[in-house]
């Protein structure tokens, strides 16, 4: 049994009360223009703006795989930029998704959200564009989230 509390909405809006960090998949190549970004930047544009500006700057900062950016978007809600795949494209080196990665971003996470007493609300990252699946992300989402009692809601966006 999972503790991760699944619904059908938008994981942009999340309706629960306090501190919330609002968890996703970005890639190592600087693109940001397909996949659920679109619903962060047609919501917000600072986190857009943050990641390019991250990216640019990456010979002097942190920018990489697993490592994450946290953009405040409004009083009570911070978005989480992870950097969980490699490239934006499947080929010969498989799908871009990087479970490692991701693994470690959500162990940031975890911190951040332990420090401000946030919740945690996501797509099923890493399953879209990156081409990941659920299966193998689910068990690191509830370890690395769960298991430190930080509630997570996963969102399943349409009908």
């Amino acid at each position: 049994m999972s503790g991760i509390d699944y619904i059908r909405g938008d994981a942009t809006a999340p309706s629960v009360k306090g501190v919330k960090i609002i968890a996703h998949v970005c890639n190592d190549a600087g693109g940001w223009g397909k996949g659920f970004v679109l619903a962060v930047s047609r919501r917000w544009p600072g986190p857009e703006t943050a990641y390019r500006a991250w990216h640019r700057g990456r010979a002097k900062n942190d920018f990489g795989l697993g490592a994450v950016q946290f953009v405040q978007v409004e009083a009570y809600v911070w978005v989480a930029n992870m950097i969980g795949q490699h490239g934006t494209r499947t080929g010969s080196k498989g799908v871009p998704v990087r479970y490692e990665a991701i693994d470690r971003a959500l162990g940031a996470v975890a911190e951040r959200a332990r420090e401000v007493g946030a919740s945690v609300h996501m797509p099923r990252i890493g399953c879209g564009l990156a081409g990941g699946r659920w299966s193998r992300v689910e068990p690191l989402v509830e370890e690395r989230l769960v298991r430190q009692g930080i509630p997570v809601t996963v969102y399943d966006h349409g009908e």
